[in-house]
């Protein structure tokens, strides 16, 4: 179901530490050590956040020879956009029925 996908890619996306790397890898690929360097947290956490996003769908793990590299998937991030931009018709429109109602209210007080 697409809101239990959604719910999970939110719940990564709510980490800023999460959405640093996502960041990172929106330039491409990059190794489990190299997405360590810019944080100051623990190989182990470092770890955690990447199974996290791996879990998510969002990020892809794969080895090559010892070293272990990670690759955005942008379509998981494009579900999130997709879902956002269906709201945000709904909140334009929305805010140009209030638009009107403002402004014939002014025009009545005038």
């Amino acid at each position: 179901m697409v809101v239990d996908k959604l719910g999970t890619t939110f719940a990564a996306l709510s980490d800023p530490t999460r959405r640093a790397m996502i960041e990172r890898l929106s330039h491409g690929p990059a190794s489990v050590h190299g997405l360590t360097e810019p944080f100051a947290l623990s190989q182990q956490m470092i770890s955690k956040h990447i199974a996290y996003l791996v879990r998510a769908r969002i990020v892809i793990k794969t080895k090559s020879g010892r070293e272990s590299i990670c690759t955005l998937r942008p379509e998981a991030i494009k579900t999130v956009s997709d879902w956002a931009m269906s709201y945000r018709r709904f909140w334009e429109e929305s805010f140009d029925k209030l638009e009107v109602v403002v402004n014939q209210m002014k025009k009545e007080e005038g």
